[in-house]
């Protein structure tokens, strides 16, 4: 008994914090789907007016329908599946006697001479404040007006507009080659059942091979007479 009583609490010890580790995941992705859900909620909402003072929490997501002329822009290096590398064409949007950023969609590489042509459209899209900037961005290209992430405040500042994002999910007319990437929440990682799976196999391997060292300590050793 006491050589099978220190490893079966070990091992009885180790599963129980697998499992809580397992458990805890769980919860978590309850709660990241209830705000995948409460995003989702926001995006397809029927849209509004551009708000005066746009809040970037508040008005995150935030369903807006405007019209305005567009000016000059920059592109922001990206990529959609099947379709390869490309850019997301950022122009300035004068609406409303305000400027903000307009992001009119994708656009493959052979393809960004349009960049610079005004238009008088109205947009239907999200207003968005996306976090894709990291130690490991690299700088802006300024002379080609290439960016490698959506830096709304820089942007904002380089093109001389409002630190506002609207993302177009729908132009009218139609009159670039941009392809509208609207906001979605296919960005935003949930990876909580991935883990949840892992920490519980986790569990279950610690408990066969506990069982497995108990096991071999109970046999009796070889020749001893029963």
């Amino acid at each position: 008994m006491r050589r099978i009583l220190i490893p079966l609490i070990f091992g009885l010890a180790g599963a129980a914090v697998l499992i809580s580790l397992g458990i805890w995941q769980m919860q978590r992705l309850a709660w990241k789907e209830a705000i995948l859900s409460d995003i989702e909620t926001r995006i397809a909402a029927d849209p509004v007016a551009l708000p005066a003072v746009p809040d970037p929490v508040r008005d995150r997501y935030l369903p807006v329908t405007t019209t305005g002329v567009t000016g000059p822009g920059l592109r922001v290096l990206a990529s959609v599946k099947q379709r390869g590398a490309g850019y997301r064409m950022i122009s300035v949007f004068e609406t409303e006697g305000r400027k903000i950023l307009l992001d009119r969609g994708f656009l493959d590489i052979e393809g960004h001479s349009d960049i610079g042509s005004s238009q008088t459209i109205t947009v239907t899209g999200n207003l968005h404040w996306p976090d894709e900037v990291d130690g490991y961005t690299p700088a802006p290209d300024r002379e080609q007006e290439l960016w490698f992430a959506r830096d709304v405040p820089a942007m904002a500042a380089a093109l001389g507009t409002e630190s506002t994002l609207l993302v177009a999910k729908r132009i009218e007319p139609q009159v670039y080659s941009a392809t509208p990437m609207p906001v979605t929440t296919k960005g935003i990682p949930n990876d909580h059942l991935q883990y949840a799976i892992t920490w519980f196999s986790l569990a279950a391997i610690w408990l066969a091979m506990t069982g497995y060292f108990l096991w071999r300590t109970a046999r009796p050793p070889k020749g001893d007479a029963t």
